[in-house]
């Protein structure tokens, strides 16, 4: 009988893991294994102007020096491949099509800069705006075709406005969110031809079998918004554990601009992962308590000693 746990690593192609990707990874790691569970590695490659094939191999060299292992991915095969996104678009297609057919999908031919103008109340920075719902039909029946124009189009998922979405993380406990409120209408298929990260995620996660999804505390809200599009599905959803995000000494959240927090030059400067895995190891039992508690910091300081 296989393993009823599937976890998962999915980084972007798109520059160096930092400290924050490490600690979230190695977190993932290691409650497959004490699952005793498989973990599948995703190449999430979907940004054609970002995406570099020497960032795939780089992030498998870090994370192989990080002390990971996989059972499934781009590198090792496995049955649910292939394990890159941009070689998956068949199967997003089929996905964005059982939405469309769902009556929740619109086109939408609003540009970033239309959404800002439309805008009035602040949003916050790390989370795109509360769309205005400048394109969303007055019936859904009414919006399962493309519109006549020559305009670049978006389809968005019309959200159930007033709707609690509310599930329990298996870090931070229960959590909750109101449609049309904390988030509105998201795209699911772009004016490129491509499917949003929403789209992908959950049609990646429910085709591989992941039971649990372990990422970064900022993909909250993206959670609330992929519950509703496996709910539309017809998907049971897996579970979700969301870890603190990691920032720099000045407390801004790192990213891939902090080269000088990358693996690389950690890895370059001779540091030990041993000791890295060491001094996260430490932080969750120091934390642990708070995590019981529901009051654990939803950002922690970077401290290489």
């Amino acid at each position: 009988m296989p393993p009823s746990y599937r976890g998962r690593l999915a980084p972007s192609p798109t520059g160096r893991l930092h400290l924050g990707h490490a600690r979230t990874f190695w977190t993932a790691f290691q409650r497959a294994r004490a699952a005793g569970g498989v973990l599948v590695l995703r190449n999430e490659d979907l940004d054609r102007d970002r995406a570099k094939p020497e960032f795939v191999a780089a992030f498998i060299e870090d994370l192989r020096w990080l002390g990971l292992t996989w059972d499934e991915g781009p590198d090792v095969g496995g049955p649910y491949g292939p394990y890159s996104q941009s070689e998956r678009i068949e199967s997003y297609r089929v996905t964005f099509d059982q939405l469309r057919e769902s009556s929740r999908l619109y086109p939408c031919t609003c540009s970033r800069k239309d959404i800002q103008a439309a805008l009035t109340a602040p949003h916050p920075v790390d989370d795109e705006p509360i769309y205005p719902g400048t394109c969303r039909p007055k019936l859904p029946e009414s919006a399962t075709q493309p519109s006549k124009t020559n305009r670049p189009q978006n389809w968005r998922f019309q959200v159930p406005d007033g709707e609690v979405i509310d599930f329990v993380d298996k870090r931070l406990g229960p959590q909750r969110f109101v449609a049309g409120r904390d988030f509105g209408d998201f795209v699911v298929w772009r004016h490129d031809d491509l499917p949003s990260y929403q789209l992908a995620c959950v049609a990646d996660d429910a085709l591989m079998r992941i039971s649990e999804v372990v990422r970064g505390a900022d993909l909250l809200i993206s959670t609330a918004r992929q519950l509703l599009l496996y709910r539309a599905l017809q998907l049971a959803s897996p579970a979700f554990y969301h870890c603190p995000l990691m920032t720099d000494d000045h407390g801004v959240r790192l990213a891939k601009r902090h080269s000088g927090l990358s693996l690389a030059a950690l890895r370059e400067a001779g540091r030990d992962p041993a000791e890295l895995r060491a001094r996260w190891q430490d932080d969750r039992n120091r934390s642990s308590t708070l995590i019981d508690a529901n009051k654990e910091p939803q950002a922690t300081r970077v401290g290489l000693g």
